[in-house]
């Protein structure tokens, strides 16, 4: 495959995730674990390459047997791992998680004192490849400390403001050591995004804003053609300069909420490549968000375009469920 057919680029982090096996239960007293692939930009190339579409992931790995696992993993989950760092410096990264469905699911990240993902420089990037693919997915983490943040704000720049640059305001604390630290690097890069996506706490770091149509419009007003406000159980708000949609929660047993976020981006990536109206690209990640929030795993729960337009047709999650544990993958 050349460069120029690689439809969704992401950059940021990858790691393994270590998900226990059992639910309801602090680590403490959890007996066994299985081994994911994990990182959110990783998950939603992942996530985006399971609907049918070409990805791949910037980011590193140590120099590592999970570093190995990582890139593995990507390749079998169909992600290109042509630009995958190897840190000889720093080890491949582990989360662990605590799995309390229905809304409680505390994450643990072993990142310390750095990560792999977090060396990527300017002459790491494939700029080409950037400037070209059909959608590049960046996370707010990767601005979180240099020589990454460098590295980002290179990547944004060689965009320049081309369709489909979409920014995940994925604000998490311990990356960061405040939260106006954050919020100063999101107002340096956000004019350079024509989609951006987050909850309203994100937004509240993004732009200031809580409830969601004021959060969705300061998204706009500092530049973005596509704002989208998750809202929880009120559902998903998105907003244009000339059109608003609410796209309501889909009914679901939630199993673990972890991988709901990246499904929901994999999706938004399809969606925007295949030139949906916005009520359609919504309700699509929504219904993939849902999917997998219904299973354990992230990566390798990650849906089908024929699950989600089951689920948007009526047919329930759970059953989507019952099959998947019928049909392994």
């Amino acid at each position: 495959m050349v460069l120029s057919e690689v439809e969704v680029v992401t950059i940021g982090r990858s790691g393994v995730d270590i998900y226990p096996l059992q639910t309801g239960v602090g680590l403490e007293d959890v007996e066994s674990f299985g081994k994911f692939l994990g990182g959110s930009p990783t998950n939603v190339a992942v996530a985006a390459a399971r609907l049918g579409r070409s990805a791949a992931v910037l980011t590193g790995v140590g120099a590592d047997s999970f570093g190995r696992f990582v890139r593995r993993e990507m390749l079998r989950l169909g992600v290109r791992d042509d630009f995958v760092i190897t840190s000889p410096q720093f080890a491949t990264p582990v989360t662990f998680c605590e799995i309390f469905p229905p809304d409680n699911f505390p994450l643990y990240f072993y990142r310390q004192p750095s990560a792999p993902d977090l060396q990527l420089r300017a002459a790491d990037l494939p700029i080409d490849l950037i400037r070209d693919a059909g959608v590049f997915w960046v996370s707010l983490t990767g601005l979180s400390e240099e020589p990454s943040r460098s590295a980002h704000q290179v990547a944004i720049a060689a965009r320049a403001n081309s369709r489909h640059t979409v920014f995940d305001l994925d604000y998490r604390p311990m990356f960061w050591t405040s939260p106006a630290e954050a919020s100063a690097q999101v107002r340096r890069v956000l004019g350079q995004f024509t989609v951006a996506v987050g909850n309203r706490e994100e937004c509240e770091i993004a732009v200031g804003e809580v409830e969601p149509d004021r959060a969705a419009d300061a998204l706009l007003e500092a530049g973005v053609e596509i704002a989208i406000v998750k809202q929880g159980p009120k559902g998903t708000l998105a907003k244009t300069r000339d059109e608003r949609v609410v796209v309501p929660p889909t009914p679901i047993e939630v199993v673990n909420g972890l991988g709901a976020g990246d499904a929901f981006g994999g999706s938004l990536c399809h969606g925007l490549l295949s030139g949906w109206g916005l009520e359609r690209i919504v309700a699509g990640a929504s219904a993939a968000g849902a999917i997998v929030a219904s299973r354990l795993e992230c990566s390798t729960a990650m849906p089908t375009q024929d699950e989600v337009e089951a689920v948007l047709a009526g047919t329930p999650v759970a059953e989507l469920h019952r099959a998947q544990v019928r049909s392994p993958r």
